[in-house]
């Protein structure tokens, strides 16, 4: 029966858990059961973008405000969700079941803008954040800082760069309409400290990223914490204000909104690799956020999507972009188990493929400023012209001197035949040599 075999075993987790809850509160002296507190010292500080209309929003709120469904049919019978259980879905088919939001993305629910934070960077009705830790050695451990939002907004027209935006055609896309959105959205950061110091800093962005050594110049910092800078509606993290590239060729924004401590209205964690297993951790001392008391760590291990699947062709709601085929509302992100936890560098360990048409539009940018903006295309052309006709013109000459050259070549050699080699000189020649002066006289 769905769902039999994966109660049973969340009953088996749900016991653990309640004991592992008291064996935390009874170890708070234990450093292995409390975050360290070097990991809040050098958290990152957000900058939410001025205008973004999605904030930072509550994992439990999320649920509650979500159904999920699996093919596009609602999953019955099931137990009010939260974070203690929501695993129990991937007993219908891992990976395949979807939170459809229950209310339409296209009116605004409140729940989707989610929480603003005050002028002191907390966050006090939600908790948007999730620290999990990896120790690589014993001297080396890995941060993920994970931020979480319910809305995603992708980029309009306005975010498209020349001359780009004259391929997205259209009359939704000329309005401005949003596409790439899809309800959740999965951000993090990643540091590395050895030895309890920071050495390096990763930043999500979209589908890629980027790495910093520690000290790197565009990696400012307050009070020792990096800032980070969370892009309008895509939420991507930077480390510098302003316009930022991505994808070749679209833009993202931002600046200095509003600041949020993640760590202020966070969940902590331990991840351990060869087990596959999240333990709960007490915050660090520093940080005031109430104890541990229950694991909360079921929604670590659901393996489907924080989202709507991506809408239909068929859906009033949905559209494309011609050439491009990007969406208007696409599937929701999978959660944290699936952010590549364990790295050899800062980076991801798989690299992701790249399409031929991704790399035919980074190439035409990279080359478009210099070479193919207004006059410079015509310049090129012409170049590029005189190159061709050049190389034409000097490989015909080219095989035209080797063809005479070859010619010229065998002409120095003819077949030689038995008539033309005249043996009886070589037999005079022969008896001169082998006869003496005195045979002669």
């Amino acid at each position: 029966m769905p769902g039999g075999s994966s109660a049973i075993a969340h009953l088996s987790r749900h016991l653990l858990v309640l004991v592992a809850a008291l064996f935390l509160r009874l170890a708070l002296g234990d450093p292995d059961a409390r975050c360290p507190d070097y990991v809040a010292d050098y958290a990152p500080l957000v900058w939410l973008h001025s205008e973004d209309p999605y904030k930072p929003s509550d994992l439990l709120a999320h649920l509650q405000h979500t159904t999920p469904e699996l093919n596009g049919e609602e999953i019955a019978h099931l137990p009010p969700l939260d974070l203690d259980n929501l695993e129990i879905l991937n007993d219908y088919h891992p990976g395949e079941v979807a939170l459809r939001s229950n209310d339409d993305p296209l009116s605004h629910p409140r729940w989707l803008a989610g929480e603003a934070p005050d002028e002191s960077g907390r966050i006090h009705n939600s908790t948007p954040c999730v620290v999990i830790l990896v120790e690589k050695s014993p001297q080396e451990l890995d941060a993920f800082y994970f931020y979480f939002y319910s809305y995603n907004e992708g980029p309009n027209i306005t975010q498209v760069l020349e001359p780009m935006d004259r391929f997205v055609d259209g009359e939704k896309a000329a309005l401005g309409i949003h596409f790439g959105n899809h309800v959740g959205d999965w951000e993090h950061n990643m540091v590395r400290f050895r030895d309890g110091k920071p050495v390096g800093i990763y930043y999500s962005q979209h589908v890629d990223g980027a790495g910093y050594d520690w000290d790197h110049p565009d990696v400012s910092k307050h009070n020792q914490r990096p800032i980070v800078y969370s892009a309008r509606g895509s939420h991507a993290n930077y480390p510098t204000p302003g316009d930022q590239v991505h994808n070749a060729a679209l833009v993202d924004w931002c600046d200095e909104g509003q600041r949020w401590d993640p760590v202020l209205s966070a969940y902590f964690y331990r991840f351990e690799p060869e087990t596959v297993t999240l333990v709960r951790l007490a915050p660090p001392s520093r940080v005031s956020t109430s104890e541990a008391t229950s694991n909360l760590t079921s929604f670590f291990y659901f393996m489907g999507r924080w989202g709507d699947r991506q809408f239909p062709d068929s859906d009033p709601r949905q559209m494309s972009i011609p050439r491009f085929g990007i969406k208007r509302f696409e599937s929701g992100p999978t959660g944290p188990r699936f952010k590549h936890l364990i790295r050899n560098t800062l980076y991801p360990n798989e690299v992701r493929k790249v399409s031929w048409l991704e790399w035919g539009i980074g190439v035409y940018m990279s080359w478009y400023p210099c070479c193919l903006k207004g006059w410079r295309v015509w310049v090129s052309i012409t170049v590029l012209t005189l190159l061709v006709v050049g190389s034409s013109v000097g490989l015909y000459f080219g095989v035209r001197y080797g063809l005479r050259k070859f010619r010229a070549t065998r002409s120095d050699y003819r077949a030689v035949h038995e008539e033309d080699i005249l043996l009886d000189d070589w037999d005079r020649e022969d008896e001169a040599f082998f006869s003496s002066s005195d045979d002669s006289e």
